[in-house]
């Protein structure tokens, strides 16, 4: 089965499911969303398919290869495959769509544009999203990039909250300018790569191969590295999210810091490091120190605001600076973390943001924390959910980002013993703005105006039972996604050229069993 073309199939599913929900008549919403869900139900159900057929201890770089030639003049081709990295992070991408889609039954409805268009450009977006995670050819994923501003501008200048249209301009603009700079830097590459080898290339692989001047790598990384630093995003590139996450739906905000955040730290881990080692090696002391400055900037922010929306984007960029931060420590433990800790903020954004979604459904539209409180009293499922969400994003020792977020460290700790004691510090403000949420919307005495506020139904509940089961489960035993991303780092320590300290050895022997030890 390693010859049917997987990937293709899994990236045309949705789109095929786009079209159709289009072509539903306007006035019949209800089959519009069965449709959405159906169809984002089947590329989950291929998705894990074919994750059952990865071989984890492959000699390969990329299994379920496929390349067909499409712009032969340039040396551009459609080149799919996937290792360990893109492979969990496009089964994530596949979970929270329809998670997304089933838990935002009703966000459409109550937004300025039609439903059907809602759903589709959900279904377009998960398209593009295993796309950009499943790329070999650099072109291609650049052209599968910025082709993600699309639905997401849509989704947030269309169906977003009063300020929608600036959140979407400004969301808009600064990708654009990321894209413009790795645009400028995907020619030099090619340049690069036409001078050096007389054929001009965008193939992966044939561009790791390559020994590039320093000098010249240096130039070239920083243009793919602050487009993928405004994705993230890292500090200070960062002003985008707050105004999008406060302006989007509740589900927009999940797949666009859930998902498509992701895209910027893979890209580093990707492309930056593996084409441009020299370059990655000589700049990871800045790249460190904006990530450790993210985290405290991050959750700092993230303990004054009043708004849940713009307090979870905040606390996000707080994450991905440990994330950042282990990419750029060079340990196989720490860049393992940090594809964990992906994973991980994933399934705890999207439990998060639902929840928000959930309350301000039940407050006329408020996402502000003064219009709660007390609402175990009244709707002790929602809260009990919220809870779980809540100890996630702490890291709570037996949910999954406690694994992601203790490798991190661990693996800052081998190679910069002080920089892992600052980024612990964090740690502690991260719990006191997580804790002050659920104090002041869950707990407490109950706010009269909602005394006849409903718990969770059947629905809601299915949305967010999956997730809750994922972040749990993968955090008691994480050897399965553990052993699927090791591999896949160790390939790019060795393309780097990094090598471990001894505690690698002594310690931690793997990844995966030290985890499980510490776990038991």
């Amino acid at each position: 089965m390693n010859n049917f073309p997987w990937l293709t199939t899994i990236g045309l599913i949705p789109l095929l499911g786009s079209v159709i929900v289009m072509l539903v008549p306007k006035a019949n919403a209800a089959l519009a969303k069965s449709l959405a869900l159906f169809f984002s139900l089947v590329t989950l159900g291929a998705v894990i398919a074919m994750a059952l057929q990865f071989e984890g201890n492959s000699t390969e770089q990329f299994q379920f290869a496929e390349s067909y030639s499409w712009i032969p003049a340039f040396g551009i081709n459609f080149s799919l495959g996937i290792d360990g990295i893109a492979l969990v992070l496009i089964a994530l991408a596949a979970t929270l769509v329809p998670v997304v889609i089933l838990g935002g039954w009703t966000e459409a409805a109550n937004a300025q544009g039609s439903v059907k268009g809602y759903f589709a450009l959900i279904l377009v977006l998960e398209t593009l999203m295993i796309g950009v995670f499943a790329a070999t050819d650099v072109f291609l994923f650049y052209v599968f990039f910025e082709a993600m501003l699309i639905p997401v501008y849509f989704m947030i200048g269309r169906y977003g909250g009063p300020q929608r249209s600036y959140a979407a301009v400004k969301f808009l603009i600064y990708s654009l300018v990321g894209g413009l700079l790795m645009l400028a830097a995907l020619v030099g590459l090619y340049v690069v790569s036409y001078q050096m080898t007389g054929v001009g290339t965008f193939d992966f692989t044939t561009l790791v191969g390559l020994d590039i001047d320093p000098d010249m790598q240096k130039l070239l990384f920083m243009g793919f590295f602050l487009a993928f630093a405004i994705k993230a995003p890292l500090w200070p590139f960062h002003t985008w999210l707050p105004d999008s996450a406060a302006q989007a739906q509740p589900g927009t905000s999940v797949l666009l810091i859930g998902v498509l955040d992701k895209v910027g730290t893979f890209g580093m881990l990707r492309y930056c490091l593996e084409i441009f080692p020299d370059a990655s090696e000589f700049y990871a002391p800045f790249v460190i120190a904006f990530a450790v400055i993210g985290i405290f900037y991050g959750a700092l922010v993230a303990l004054k605001q009043t708004d849940m929306r713009r307090l979870f984007a905040y606390s996000s960029m707080s994450h991905f600076g440990f994330i950042i931060l282990g990419i750029f420590v060079f340990t196989t433990v720490g860049q393992t973390g940090s594809v964990v800790y992906m994973v991980a903020h994933g399934l705890s954004t999207a439990a998060l943001f639902m929840g928000v979604g959930y309350l301000m459904a039940r407050r006329n539209g408020s996402a502000q924390l003064s219009s709660f409180g007390g609402v175990n009293k009244v709707a002790p499922v929602l809260a009990g959910f919220f809870l779980i969400a809540a100890l996630s994003s702490l890291a709570l020792p037996g949910m999954v980002s406690f694994i992601g977020e203790f490798m991190v460290l661990l693996g800052t700790f081998q190679k910069y013993m002080w920089v892992g004691a600052i980024a612990t510090v964090g740690i502690v403000i991260t719990a006191a703005y997580v804790l002050r949420v659920y104090q002041k919307t869950m707990t407490g005495p109950l706010n009269p105006d909602l005394t006849n506020m409903k718990d969770l139904n059947g629905r809601e509940i299915a949305a967010l039972v999956p997730v809750s089961i994922m972040i749990i489960a993968l955090g008691v035993f994480p050897a399965p996604l553990l052993n699927v991303i090791e591999p896949a780092v160790d390939r790019i320590m060795i393309t780097v050229g990094a090598t471990d300290p001894e505690i690698t050895v002594g310690l931690v022997p793997s990844a995966a069993a030290g985890i499980e030890g510490i776990v038991e």
